[in-house]
Order: structure tokens, then sequence, then C-alpha cells
């Protein structure tokens, strides 16, 4: 069966796939539009092998709550194009909605779960998106919690997830449980807290942070011409007010509340609670930011210009 360039057309428009893979699959297949895009769809893995080892920097982070589920994923992609895709965007709220469901253990578990509304693993479905869309995807991590009261937030269209799972006793407003639990996700997408409170961070990284600050204070007392002794005392005070200090930059609910520096995280959650007439407490968070610890790519424009008129 011949096939002409519309058919080649109508096979990309169908399929997403670009125009030479159209005309090799209609020639392998004599013209038969639907075998045409069985081949393709056939192929699949294979495109997305040739495809596993481009970098994934740009992509969405996305929160959400099912059935009282709080979840958070990063999906990356190539380009940051393909991230508005509507197709793409779709694709990161039903892997949301896979990991809150399906409560995987890791990422494998959750790539071998299935895709809703279809017969095919996530694995299977990510092949495929990738043949359609023509870029690498790769479904990178997800948090859940199960219990509690979670309160998602997404900043800037994808550029951060954020879930706020808190824990409520006595409380009946739970849109003003909600209104603070946006307020402190918030707060952890633009202060990026690395721990809950000073008794969460891990002991290596405190007694790592009191040698630079000790080390640092030592270093300046020299100036001063003090006995070792004597300096060594002063820098070790000097060190207690500065780790309090780094408590403030990397705890949650040490840290000065955005919308109302004079007083912490900590004390507004307690004043709301007081207000409302019972207890909430922060019992854990996660913050993704897509992309962060990648090395993104950099293209060199001339020399890609170049290459396609070769």
């Amino acid at each position: 069966m011949a096939f002409t360039a519309k058919d080649v057309m109508a096979l990309r428009e169908v399929t997403g796939v670009g125009m030479m893979d159209c005309k090799k699959a209609l020639t392998e297949t004599g013209g038969d539009m639907d075998k045409a895009i069985a081949y393709l769809r056939e192929h699949g893995l294979a495109a997305a092998q040739k495809k596993a080892g481009r970098i994934t920097a740009e992509g969405v982070a996305y929160a959400d709550v099912f059935d009282g589920v709080g979840v958070v994923v990063e999906v990356n992609s190539e380009t940051d194009f393909v991230a508005k895709n509507e197709m793409f965007t779709d694709f990161v709220k039903l892997i949301a909605q896979v990991s809150a469901k399906n409560a995987p253990a890791d990422i494998e578990a959750l790539m071998a779960c299935n895709y809703p509304g279809s017969d095919k693993t996530v694995t299977e479905q990510l092949q495929e998106m990738i043949l359609v869309i023509g870029e690498n995807i790769s479904v990178r991590r997800f948090a859940r919690y199960p219990d509690g009261f979670n309160v998602p937030y997404v900043h800037a269209g994808g550029k951060i997830g954020v879930v706020v799972n808190l824990d409520t006793d006595g409380i009946s407003d739970m849109d003003a449980v909600t209104e603070l639990g946006k307020d402190i996700a918030m707060q952890i997408a633009a202060m990026r807290p690395l721990y809950l409170d000073a008794s969460s961070v891990a002991a290596g990284e405190l007694e790592k942070e009191k040698e630079i600050q000790l080390n640092k204070a030592l270093e300046e007392n020299k100036a001063k011409n003090l006995p070792e002794e004597k300096s060594r005392q002063i820098a070790e005070n000097m060190v207690k007010g500065r780790i309090n200090k780094f408590y403030e930059e990397v705890c949650l609910l040490n840290q000065p509340f955005v919308k109302e520096n004079k007083t912490t995280v900590e004390k507004h959650l307690q004043q709301t609670a007081k207000s409302l007439g019972g207890k909430i407490t922060v019992k854990g968070f996660t913050r993704f930011e897509k992309g962060e610890g990648i090395e993104k790519r950099q293209d060199d424009f001339a020399e890609e210009v170049a290459n396609m008129v070769k």
C-alpha cells in the first residue's frame, strides 16, 4: 500500500513523533496507518532508551492531597517547554495520585504500579510519553504522609512543591487550620528549612557546625591578644549564640515567621492554636524544588545551529 506526504503528516499529528520516524513506520507497514501507529508504540522502548541519557533538570514539583493522604512528587523533563505541556502536567498529577493511593515503598515500586485508566504500568506509560513528546522524562522522587492533616502548596506553577503534615487536637475550624498550613508551606518554600526543630538536626551536622564556628571565633580572638585559655572560653560562649542563629536558619520552628518576623513560626503556631481553642503540631514537611541538585546541561547554541545546517 502506497502512502503520501499527507499520510506522514497525519501520522505525526496522531502520535507526535518526528517526521522521519513516521515515514519509516509507514514504509515498514506498507502505508497502513493503524499498523504504523502500532509500530511506533512497539518501538517506544527503543526510543526511550536512546533518550535515557539526556539530562532532565526541568519539569514540575507538584503537591496534593488524595483522600487525606498528602503527597509531593517531582517529575523531570529536558526542557521547560515540555514541562508546560498539558499532557505532561496531567501525567504528573496522576503520578501524585498513584503515589498517594498505592503507598509504594520507593521509586522502583511506584514505577511498577498500575497507571490510572489503563492496563499499563507507570513505566510503560512513561515510555509512551517519551515516544510521543520526544524528550527524556523521569520520575525522580516522591514523599507521602498517610496520617494527620495535610496541606499542599505549589509555588510558581511547579517550581516548588510542599506538603505540611499537621496534628490537630480539639479544633473544629479546619478552614483556619488549612490557612495556617498554607502559611507554613509558603514559609518552607521561601526559607528552605532543612529540619523541623533543633532536636531534629543530625548530631554529625551539629558537631560540624560547632567546630566551624569555634575555629572562626578563635581566629577572630587572635587580634585581641588574649591568653589562650581566655580566648577559648570566650570563643565557646560565642559559639552558643551562633548555634542559636544556625537553628534560626535551618529549623522551621525556629525561623522568624515570614508574615511577622518579630515572632517565630513556633510561637505563631501556638498563638493560632490557642485562638482556635486547641493544639496544633507540625509533625513533618517535605519541600521539593524542581531540578535541585541536578547539573544542568550547558548547550553551545552556535555549535547546535552549525550542526543543524551541515
